[in-house]
């Protein structure tokens, strides 16, 4: 008798996000890989964009359950991944952290603000997997379930990576055409230079206020998140959380130094 195929285990994986446990984004990827994996979802209770790497150490932090497996945080990206691991879902062996689906782009420089990327990049600090999403020039009520879709392809496909877990994935995908994702290449992090980043302007009261934004413009350089996403593709960085320069190390150490 012809023996069954072996049952493939079904994935643990913890999903969260910067833009809310409410967002179109987190909602569309949770039902998609629920479809084939364990889903388990702590994310922000309100938008926590820009707020990069960031722990709540100056107050505590509040949850609240929001169906099962889900919980809302009133804290940051880094701060849900932190419950996630060690409380909510300590008893639960992660196979993946999936941060996303962002509205908006994630690339170049801005990589470091980001609390979308903070959450993969939070993942890889603990050696589990991570992927951070996002879909570039987001409209209110853009369809995300083509891009849910594409993420469920790619982690199939993320064992072939054979990446090590202190390497993270930062993947943006061009705005939803109505057609299914399919091309991509694999880039690194472009430039872009702001105008007018800080805007001074006055209230009512004759009081300053502040905005902190501008106009971006990237720079044209071919092979980079921005110029891929740019022509229709899908741009794939593979990053690692690492700021020590070991040749600048090794200088230094043997440069006989005297301060």
């Amino acid at each position: 008798m012809k023996k069954s195929p072996a049952r493939k285990k079904k994935l643990n994986i913890l999903v969260t996000n910067d833009d809310g446990y409410f967002s179109d984004g987190i909602k569309a990827l949770a039902r998609e890989l629920g479809k084939t994996a364990n889903v388990y979802i702590v994310a922000p209770d309100r938008e926590q964009s820009a707020s990069s790497h960031s722990l709540t150490l100056n107050r505590p932090l509040r949850a609240q359950k929001i169906y099962d497996n889900c919980f809302a945080i009133d804290g940051t990206p880094t701060d849900c991944v932190m419950l996630a691991i060690h409380l909510f879902f300590k008893s639960v062996s992660l196979d993946m952290i999936i941060s996303g689906i962002n509205h908006g782009p994630n690339m170049g420089d801005d990589i470091t603000y980001s609390g979308t990327v903070a959450a993969a990049i939070e993942g890889s600090v603990l050696q589990i997997p991570s992927i951070a999403i996002s879909v570039s020039d987001y409209e209110p009520d853009m369809p995300m379930t083509r891009a849910a879709r594409w993420v469920a392809k790619l982690i199939q496909a993320f064992p072939g990576f054979e990446l090590e877990p202190s390497v993270f994935l930062n993947v943006n995908l061009p705005p939803d055409n109505g057609r299914p994702y399919k091309d991509f290449l694999f880039t690194k992090p472009g430039v872009r230079k702001y105008k007018d980043i800080v805007i001074h302007k006055t209230d009512p009261r004759g009081k300053s206020y502040y905005w902190i934004g501008g106009k971006p413009k990237w720079q044209k350089t071919s092979g980079t998140d921005f110029a891929v996403v740019k022509s229709g593709k899908i741009s794939i960085s593979p990053m690692k959380p690492e700021f020590l320069d070991s040749v600048s190390l090794e200088k230094l150490r043997s440069g006989n130094i005297k301060i």
